[in-house]
């Protein structure tokens, strides 16, 4: 996408192209569409659109990367930027990120999203961060009220790459959150001390669920940050609910070769970067130990884009 673009149903369905894979996977079958889906232009001037959610009413909740929230009407017409966002470090990959709604908006009219935020003055980094807000104000007048800060990944890092930053709310309320390996620190997705490189599960309002993974047992020492519900990720920035199992699916940016549709198992290692079906850039030398191993979670599937 170019930097400057209009909104398309093309990116709203943007999906769709993996649901034959998926239904195979499924073992389930799905129509054949023998042509390309029609493109609407549904809206014009957004800059980076990354991410949507769409309100109760038909309109278009939309995250612009530089760091503006605007509301799109179903007939396209672009609201003003939501006032009421906090600051965000718009550098390289980062920026304003995802947004989801509450599953109860309806009646708490509760907002989440995730950007990039920079270190406190006189430190160095950014880091990804998930903040929530009621959407209030009158129709065509709606800010952000009553902002909190609910999660911020740890450690910051100087890096302009790999934030993720996709967020889903499970069939149990929980809150998922993809984070980065930040790129130049692709060792720490292996480590169960820091955010980088994991999936992290949080109630929403911040607090961390009784039953995650790696919640410290009584009389047992922590096995890691208790947010954590799987490692070992490069950068995903796909996420989605099954509708039945309510597994959360994602899809990971690999290194060249290395793209990965999986299913984020609870407590698990999903590999990066010891175990992986990607090769260095440009080179295509190989990365970590191989392709499988038996602790580790194989994807589900592996694609060169």
């Amino acid at each position: 996408m170019t930097p400057r673009s209009g909104f398309t149903r093309r990116q709203v369905l943007a999906g769709a192209s993996a649901l034959g894979l998926i239904a195979a996977l499924l073992g389930t079958a799905l129509p054949v569409q023998a042509k390309e889906p029609r493109v609407v232009v549904v809206a014009h001037g957004l800059v980076n659109p990354w991410g949507l959610a769409f309100l109760p009413d038909g309109r278009l909740l939309v995250t612009e990367k530089p760091g503006r929230m605007r509301i799109i009407t179903a007939d396209g017409k672009l609201g003003p930027p939501l006032p009421g966002l906090p600051p965000v470090a718009a550098e390289g990959q980062g920026g304003l990120l995802d947004v989801v709604l509450d599953p109860r908006f309806a009646s708490n009219r509760l907002v989440y999203w995730s950007y990039s935020e920079a270190a406190p003055a006189g430190e160095d980094g950014n880091g990804t961060t998930v903040a929530r807000a009621r959407l209030d104000g009158e129709r065509g007048a709606e800010r952000l009220a009553d902002v909190q800060v609910i999660f911020r990944q740890a450690p910051k890092v100087a890096s302009r790459l790999h934030f993720g930053s996709r967020l889903a709310f499970g069939n149990d309320g929980r809150l998922f959150i993809t984070l980065g390996d930040r790129f130049s620190r692709k060792d720490d997705a292996q480590r169960l001390d820091n955010h980088l490189g994991k999936i992290v599960r949080i109630e929403a309002d911040g607090r961390v669920p009784a039953d995650n993974p790696l919640v410290a047992k009584p009389g047992a020492a922590p096995a890691g940050r208790p947010e954590i519900w799987s490692w070992g990720h490069r950068n995903v920035q796909g996420a989605a609910i099954h509708p039945t199992t309510g597994a959360l699916w994602t899809t990971e940016h690999g290194p060249q070769g290395g793209d990965e549709l999986n299913i984020a198992q609870p407590g698990r290692n999903h590999g990066w970067p010891l175990i992986t079906y990607g090769r260095n850039y440009g080179t295509g030398t190989k990365i970590g130990e191989g392709t499988a191993r038996a602790d580790i979670v194989a994807p589900l599937v592996h694609w060169v884009p």
